[in-house]
């Protein structure tokens, strides 16, 4: 979950995101949000050990946009997206998890308020 956190996105767009140990490793799904696809990456890419030469993350089966098997560092992980719209379509919709970045006081552009596009105005 720690590399998740380095990607706001990646969790705040998930609906439903649920995570139980399974019977032989994790399990987490999660609803809309991203495809499996590109979390399986987020994890190849982030999960690292200093020193250490090669990744510590690794597909145990293949990875497909809905399902991910993978082994993190001996453990493994089933990743399952149920309805997943994608990171890319999730980044392009307006929605509550912007609402930081409207709010912000110190943010002043000469074109429209993030604020306006929540609100449609």
């Amino acid at each position: 979950m720690a590399a998740f956190a380095t990607e706001p996105e990646m969790m705040e767009t998930c609906r439903d995101l649920g995570w139980w140990p399974g019977t032989d490793g994790w399990e987490i799904e999660w609803r809309e949000g991203p495809f499996a696809t590109e979390v399986a990456d987020l994890l190849i890419e982030r999960v690292r050990e200093p020193g250490f030469p090669g990744p510590l993350v690794g597909p145990l089966a293949p990875v497909t946009p809905l399902c991910a098997r993978l082994d993190v560092m001996g453990v493994s992980f089933d990743l399952r997206a149920i309805d997943p719209l994608g990171l890319d379509r999730m980044r392009a919709r307006p929605g509550v998890w912007r609402l930081s970045e409207a709010l912000d006081p110190a943010r002043r552009t000469g074109s429209r308020q993030p604020w306006e596009e929540l609100l449609g105005g």
